[in-house]
């Protein structure tokens, strides 16, 4: 969608310095010495040191893994860590499947075993349908290596284009575990850059009816600006009208709940499909210190140190219980980490479930994914700080209690021994401890060491090590709410997190707020010091970050055309209630819809557009870019006008519709082109302005980009084009005769029939995408009638067309 031009702070602290996840880093290039004479050329680089003293330490302590797994889990930590990407649900995805299966398992075997490996690339065995695969080389070795260039170049154009996706194996799990419904509302809290998402609405889509739109939605929110950006470029490629993309923290992610008084004043209690942003399922994949991502990204190597899981151990709590909070009653919640630090893992989930008592239970999902080997949660772990190991809190000093809170040990509790006197904290309580949870008073043997247990059902999260499946580290679990939160956890806290106080902050409801009854500053400098490394590990997961989208425009769609000149002065461009972005306003020029209705044939009882299409701008004449929005999606923006706008939206909906500028001025019928995004949605419902043309001429089309009137292969084709009336049309793939239905097979693409010519709407790259891919069908065809002229019936089927 698009994006105002200024820019909140917020919004500007971006990573202008992304360091380059690599193996081997640069070192100084002097040639000469003190005295001027030349030295030997040293290399320009040195390994990345894979060592960490302190890391070895804590994880030893901790248990995470046993002791004589202690050198391999080392040994397959300091290896890059291999390529896996995911092939994306459309038209294409079997073509890719079968590539990868017929071609490059074969073609690469040679280079694998060469490097010791027995496979060169393979589907992940707990991820349906084969849609994910592993590679055995990493990253790195796929960019250099010449052996693996034509690999390199197959998965470059095809993530390019939309048919896969570059994404951590490990990364694919959660989603998987959420189980979604087509009509369920899911909030995906800590989005970027994007992957999970787009996992969540291909769920979403695949299990709704072919050629409809699913009643669910997914609200995919992240904090920072800049990586919303890759967040929007990444969905965007799942043409789907079901998504929002919200700019929040998440710790204060809106309810949007229109109270009774207010809608009744504004008269829409009986026009409101719903009256509160609530959710099925909830994905919170929380900030972290990500040493999980230790194989994709040596750096942290250097940087890791315990302060880092510390400090994030609060807002990691914050966030879980914001998303609790949003949650429908039984609905589900991912709390999953990159991180295998159990202060930032079972510790967060034990304090969840003491705050939430018995209204959320922790679910045991050890028969679901069989294939996928994890490992049960840990019950007892101790804290690190400066001042040593701690294995209870009664242990740590008054001046480190700032840093180490009571809910990173196992009990939860302050456990006093017999033997020493309760007294009154600095709140003026009594048998509290400073961040006032009750002490447990218990009898222990004096200075003897209390080793502390937790009685929770931890054993049902589950755990990835590297060393399993040759993955990254992750920690998943899955919480069930089965009845509404504890009264006192529905309530606004008076100690708010410092970061939330902006001048754009509202008053709150009560069930808007997630109780936040801990000392949020450690989490505030810890975000400071892991925010780059997760940042750059994140912004990884695509293979090539592109800068351009389908359609050769920035990845931050510009902002629209809402201001004119007058005079000679540019007005001032209009805000929304959020600095920095435009309103979003329902289309509502019955003129200018129907006129796209008439000029395309839509008929509206099959495919509605009044109500459906939104902009950001309310100067109909201004207007660059129409998008069209679900009906789920519809209601939250109409619940969202009613509260006042409390949600911060930075993309909403499917680009459609786009202005198209052309030498033919005003003489177009329609000013409005169909975007290559929106195209796959509403093809179904055109019913005018369309060509179907053969293979050949829909190969010189995708060749030469532009094809004058005679030119084309078939004469009778060249003069249906004549016959279309001037503007954009839609040329679908068939053998020249009008298809009896258009489905999720049909090829189609975008044209413009100019005065005396076709020309072609997409990019170079999608063109080129397509004839492979129609080279390859055909190829099969050939061989297929080959083989059915030599009487075997077992042939490969022939290429389907619409």
């Amino acid at each position: 969608m698009g994006r105002g031009r200024q820019r909140g702070r917020s919004q500007r602290k971006h990573f202008k310095e992304s360091r380059e996840n690599v193996w081997k880093r640069p070192k100084s290039d002097d040639t000469v010495d003190a005295s001027g004479n030349a030295v030997p050329e040293k290399p320009t680089w040195e390994p990345i040191l894979t060592d960490n003293p302190n890391f070895e330490e804590y994880y030893k302590e901790q248990g995470v893994v046993k002791a004589e797994e202690w050198d391999l889990f080392m040994e397959i930590l300091r290896k890059p860590l291999p390529a896996a990407f995911r092939v994306n649900s459309n038209q294409f995805c079997d073509d890719i499947i079968s590539i990868l299966e017929n071609d490059f398992v074969k073609s690469l075997q040679a280079q694998a075993i060469e490097d010791g490996e027995l496979e060169a690339i393979k589907p992940l065995p707990w991820y349906p349908k084969n849609l994910a695969w592993h590679s055995n080389f990493s990253r790195k070795q796929i960019r250099k290596n010449q052996t693996l260039e034509r690999f390199h170049e197959f998965l470059k154009l095809e993530n390019e284009v939309g048919n896969m996706t570059r994404q951590e194996a490990v990364s694919m799990v959660p989603p998987l575990f959420l189980d979604v419904h087509p009509d369920h509302f899911v909030l995906d809290m800590c989005a970027a850059p994007g992957s999970k998402t787009f996992q969540l609405l291909e769920i979403i889509h695949g299990a709704s009816e072919p050629g409809t739109l699913p009643n669910g939605m997914v609200v995919a929110n992240d904090v920072d600006f800049q990586r919303s950006n890759l967040l929007i470029h990444q969905t965007k490629r799942m043409c789907t009208a079901n998504l929002i993309v919200t700019n929040h923290e998440g710790q204060q992610f809106p309810g949007c709940r229109l109270n009774k008084s207010r809608a009744s004043e504004k008269g829409l209690s009986e026009d409101m499909p719903i009256n509160q942003l609530s959710f099925d399922r909830v994905l919170c994949d929380v900030p972290c210190s990500g040493d999980g991502t230790l194989r994709k990204a040596p750096d942290i190597w250097r940087k890791w140190n315990s302060g880092m899981g510390n400090g994030l151990h609060s807002l990691q709590v914050i966030l879980a219980m914001r998303g609790l909070s949003l949650l429908k009653v039984g609905g589900k919640m991912i709390y999953s980490t990159c991180s295998m630090n159990p202060i930032e893992d079972e510790a967060v989930v034990a304090e969840i479930l003491r705050r939430c008592g018995d209204s959320v239970e922790l679910v045991d999902v050890s028969d679901k994914l069989p294939e996928l080997i994890r490992r049960p949660g840990l019950k007892t772990w101790k804290v690190r700080d400066k001042g040593g190991w701690f294995t209870s809190y009664k242990d740590v000093p008054q001046n480190r209690r700032g840093g180490v809170l009571v809910s990173m040990f196992p009990s939860g509790q302050n456990i006093k021994d017999s033997t020493e006197t309760t007294q009154e904290n600095e709140n003026g309580g009594v048998n509290g401890c400073e961040d006032g949870s009750k002490e447990t008073v218990v009898d222990a043997i004096p200075d003897e060491p209390v080793v502390e247990v937790s009685d929770l059902p931890l054993e049902r999260c589950m755990r990835i090590v590297p060393h399993d499946q040759n993955t990254g580290g992750f920690f998943i679990a899955v919480l069930h709410k089965v009845s509404p939160l504890p009264e006192f956890q529905e309530k606004p806290n008076p100690r708010k997190h410092p970061s939330t106080k902006t001048a754009d902050s509202t008053e709150k409801s009560p069930a808007e707020e997630a109780v936040v009854t801990v000392d949020v500053e450690p989490a505030e400098s810890a975000v400071e010091k892991v925010t780059e490394a997760n940042s750059n590990n994140e912004k990884d997961e695509s293979l090539e970050p592109e800068k351009k989208n389908t359609e050769g425009e920035s990845i931050t769609e510009e902002k629209e055309a809402n201001s004119s000149n007058v005079g000679g002065k540019r007005k001032v461009p209009m805000q929304g209630k959020w600095k920095g972005f435009d309103p979003i306003v329902f289309l509502k020029d019955e003129t200018l819809i129907n006129s796209i209705k008439e000029f395309y044939g839509i008929k509206d009882e099959s495919f509605p557009l009044y109500g459906h299409l939104v902009a950001r701008n309310t100067d109909t004449s201004s207007v660059k870019r129409i998008y069209y929005v679900s009906k789920s999606v519809k209601e939250v923006l109409q619940l969202n006008f009613a509260v006042g706008q409390q949600l911060k939206i930075a993309s909403v909906g499917l680009k459609m519709f786009e202005r198209q500028s052309a030498k033919e001025g005003s003489s177009k019928p329609c000013s409005f082109r169909i975007s290559s995004e929106g195209l796959p949605v509403i093809l179904p419902y055109i019913t005018k302005q369309i060509l179907y043309t053969p293979m050949a001429d829909f190969k010189h089309l995708l060749e030469y980009k532009s094809i004058k009137f005679p030119d084309f292969v078939n004469p009778q084709l060249g003069q249906k084009a004549i016959d279309l009336v001037l503007g954009c049309c839609v040329v679908i793939l068939s053998d020249g005769e009008e298809p009896a239905k258009v489905d999720a097979s049909t090829i189609a693409i975008s044209c413009w029939r100019g005065k005396n010519s076709l020309g072609v709407m997409v990019t170079a790259a999608d063109c080129q995408e397509l004839l492979e891919r129609l080279a390859e069908r055909t190829t099969k065809t050939e061989v297929g009638s080959v083989n059915g002229s030599n009487g075997d019936q077992g042939g490969p089927q022939a290429m389907e067309t619409a």
